[in-house]
């Protein structure tokens, strides 16, 4: 088929999508400031030469990053993986990009059919603030014991009422989530989070973080985290940690879709894997004087 033809049935298209979310309100499209969605849509629109509707594996909040957010849509038109993926790229802004395009079959959804989401949360831990990881990371001035921040993730693996890990504005019509893995790690300056579960609350990540920074900090002992889980009341716990340390990592979805898996650098999964795509590397950023 040649490109440019239109079907008389709509294909369905899943699209892998990275960004910085600096500049944006968000995913979701609305009212006021641009969102990637906006931009995302606009892009696939004209390449498509009709309109679009993406949905998305999960909605990032303002300030948010993503490494792989992954989005599916309907169309008519037949173009080649390359196609869609250099048109597309074409008509977005140097903080959007599509790492890859695949059609799928119609009972794909991009929310709805993924096994698991992994975020990852970076503070940049030194008395000093940088300029090379602005907007790119949480910076905490005060030092964090990573250990004590280990501690306090476990009793928070598993299946549990998030309640007291969910926003006031959450829509999600249950707060049971089942965590499968919460890591910490530190490399030099740098602490990283690591959270995999089937699904996230409004503000779970980043209320995640905010109690194990407390944590680090000393605010309150590693055992509070499971006081504040039996809580199921978000007034319990720490502050929400601010949104640019926070990146949606990875989707999961079943091998039969046949959807690209992102390959870790220098490692595959794991602590080492997890240093191995800080947002600047190790070292760049000079130590404090």
């Amino acid at each position: 088929m040649a490109a440019g033809r239109l079907l008389n049935v709509l294909i369905r298209i899943a699209v892998g999508l990275e960004y910085d979310g600096t500049a944006y309100a968000g995913w979701q499209t609305q009212r006021g400031p641009a969102s990637v969605q906006e931009r995302v849509t606009a892009a696939f629109a004209q390449v498509a030469n009709e309109p679009v509707e993406l949905v998305c594996a999960g909605r990032t909040d303002a300030g948010v990053h993503a490494r792989e957010q992954v989005a599916h849509f309907d169309t008519h038109a037949v173009r080649s993986s390359r196609g869609w993926v250099l048109g597309a790229n074409s008509n977005l802004p140097p903080d959007i990009s599509v790492a890859w395009v695949r059609p799928v079959p119609r009972h794909f959804h991009a929310r709805y059919s993924a096994e698991a989401r992994t975020y990852r949360y970076f503070i940049f831990n030194r008395p000093v603030r940088s300029a090379l990881v602005a907007n790119r990371a949480a910076w905490i001035h005060r030092p964090l014991d990573h250990e004590r921040m280990r501690a306090g993730a476990a009793p928070l693996v598993g299946e549990h009422d998030f309640s007291a890990f969910r926003s006031a504005e959450c829509q999600a019509r249950s707060p049971i989530r089942r965590l499968e893995r919460l890591e910490v790690e530190r490399h030099g300056d740098w602490i990283v989070i690591e959270a995999t579960a089937n699904a996230f609350l409004h503000h779970m990540m980043r209320n995640i973080a905010g109690l194990l920074i407390a944590i680090g900090r000393g605010d309150a002992p590693p055992e509070w985290s499971a006081e504040v889980l039996a809580t199921r009341d978000r007034r319990q716990n720490a502050a929400t940690a601010p949104p640019e340390g926070l990146y949606l990592w990875s989707v999961r979805y079943p091998a039969a879709f046949g959807l690209p898996q992102m390959q870790e650098q220098g490692g595959g999964a794991g602590r080492s894997g997890m240093i191995a795509a800080l947002p600047v590397a190790p070292g760049s950023a000079h130590p404090a004087p």
